[in-house]
């Protein structure tokens, strides 16, 4: 016999506390964004729908609810940075999350340190060990099934150049552990960090 169930159908409500498709959907990479307008203010947020999309070209993306800041900028430029949130600077990441207004930089709000990119024109977050900088391929608004468009923006972006911290280096593999990722769950609060703890491996059969 099958466990018992909740169903319910999204367009009718879910009936619950919280609504469990974030947290179902995750723990989920952080899409932390740094830009910069056409006239050259810096705009740092981050994104809870994000992730890579494609290997070869590298492509990122994330989606924007919201025709926001980051929207704007990257729509009149082209460009932007994507950058690593770890567990010491979870709480500067969670300042970013204001709602501020276009003049105000996240930057200092955050008390992060804009670092000159080297192939596009938005800074990274010194602060971050691995930043991907990014230029724009793809800027689509969203729409239901049926047709009707959303509020929402999907932005893709090819990593055109990529920053690794070398203590993150070992014998020039990644070790996604020693980093620290945070990763954003559910509910209203939820985040979880990546640890050696969680580490087990499997190698694809061989066809």
């Amino acid at each position: 016999m099958p466990e018992a169930s909740h169903f319910y159908e999204p367009r009718l409500g879910h009936g619950l506390p919280h609504d469990p498709f974030n947290a179902i959907v995750g723990p989920r990479p952080i899409g932390w964004i740094s830009t910069r307008s056409a006239e050259g203010l810096l705009n740092v947020a981050p994104y809870s729908f994000f992730n890579a999309f494609n290997y070869t070209p590298p492509i990122v993306g994330f989606a924007s609810i919201g025709y926001k800041d980051s929207v704007r900028n990257i729509e009149a430029t082209g460009e932007f940075v994507w950058n690593l949130v770890t567990r010491p600077l979870a709480e500067a990441m969670n300042q970013t999350c204001a709602a501020v207004a276009p003049e105000v930089s996240e930057f200092e709000l955050a008390g992060l340190t804009p670092l000159a990119s080297r192939l596009v024109a938005p800074p990274r977050i010194a602060e971050s060990p691995v930043s991907f900088e990014c230029r724009l391929t793809q800027l689509l608004q969203l729409q239901d099934v049926s047709g009707q468009k959303l509020p929402t923006w999907l932005v893709l972006g090819e990593v055109v150049a990529v920053h690794i911290a070398q203590r993150l280096l070992v014998n020039g593999v990644y070790d996604t552990a020693r980093a620290d990722h945070v990763l954003r769950g559910g509910g209203p609060a939820d985040y979880f960090s990546v640890g050696p703890e969680q580490l087990f491996k499997m190698f694809r059969p061989r066809g």
